[in-house]
């Protein structure tokens, strides 16, 4: 029997050496997957489960083989939990790689600039990927519009927590810079007014102009006649045509009828609307109408202002369809 061992052990390194090279040749071979798929890794994923997704899904054919290889190579123990893109015929070892470097796939939601705090929490509840309830009391003007990116499986509330930090933390940056000579208190201000300028001009080359406009009549005394305001405090009477009677309507956010600044916020605003707010450029417009080409003329006169409103209105007259 000892004589016939030499001729085992070398059966059997051949045997391994046939294994090594067999196993080296699956481990870098393409895989069966015929498209992209994702697939999810929850925490606490023992690691026969995370094999057992991947042969489920199709990206693996061989899960015995499969484990055994990142078992020897210590793959097994660091493999990390989410979401995982895999290409289509992606190999045993760019499989192993993804998962253990943790190159999980990443979301992202943008919300734009001059959205109320119900817009902005509706695109939220939207979002598929994020997980749990928007939290309640989120104050207007408090989330900073940004594109956020987030993994599979994050809470909303913590994005809510994210976007109200962008805006303080930007708020309290740009206040420590302002003009000086603003009439404006506090940062809270600032951030009222810049939320009115935000939805009275979608032009980033008008900000300025407008909140010049605002800040000039502040100076005078002079209400700021702002619509997005009225409609804010008739509930958001966005999209529609306001109406002397909305004009009239008395309300803590008109102002056609209170002096200065509403109490609040209308919109969560951008940073470049603030910005515009605390660096002004110097006018001395106090009026400002729109031109029908989406821009604004501005006057520093009400007569001026005036003639520029009866442009405004014969333009509309004209316009095809009329």
């Amino acid at each position: 029997m000892l004589r016939k061992l030499p001729y085992f052990l070398g059966i059997g390194g051949v045997l391994a050496l046939c294994f090594i090279i067999y196993a080296l040749d699956y481990y870098n071979s393409p895989g069966p997957l015929k498209a992209p798929v994702n697939v999810m890794f929850n925490h606490g994923e023992k690691f026969q489960g995370i094999v057992d997704d991947l042969e489920q899904q199709g990206v693996i054919d061989h899960p015995l083989l499969f484990e055994t290889i990142a078992a020897a190579l210590g793959s097994g123990r660091s493999f990390k939990a989410g979401e995982y893109n895999f290409p289509a015929n992606a190999t045993p070892h760019q499989i192993m790689s993804m998962i253990a470097e943790g190159k999980v796939v990443v979301h992202k939601v943008t919300t734009p600039e001059g959205l109320t705090v119900r817009e902005i929490t509706k695109i939220l509840a939207d979002e598929p990927a994020l997980e749990g309830d928007v939290p309640a009391g989120i104050k207007e003007g408090s989330l900073m519009p940004e594109t956020y990116y987030f993994m599979r499986g994050e809470k909303r509330a913590d994005v809510i927590v994210r976007m109200e930090t962008a805006m303080k933390t930007t708020l309290e940056t740009l206040w420590q810079k302002r003009k000086e000579g603003l009439p404006l208190g506090s940062p809270e201000q600032a951030l009222t007014l810049a939320s009115i300028v935000e939805k009275e001009t979608g032009l980033m080359a008008e900000r300025g102009h407008v909140a010049s406009v605002f800040l000039n009549r502040l100076n005078l005394g002079m209400r700021l006649q702002s619509d997005p305001t009225v409609a804010y405090g008739l509930g958001e009477k966005s999209g529609t045509l306001l109406t002397t009677q909305d004009l009239q309507t008395p309300t803590s956010y008109n102002t056609y009828v209170i002096d200065g600044l509403p109490p609040g916020p209308i919109a969560n605003p951008g940073r470049a609307a603030i910005e515009a707010v605390l660096n002004p450029p110097d006018t001395k417009d106090l009026y400002f109408v729109a031109t029908g080409n989406g821009g604004h003329n501005f006057a520093g006169s009400l007569a001026e202002h005036n003639r520029n409103v009866q442009a405004y209105r014969q333009k509309i007259a004209s316009a095809p369809g009329r």
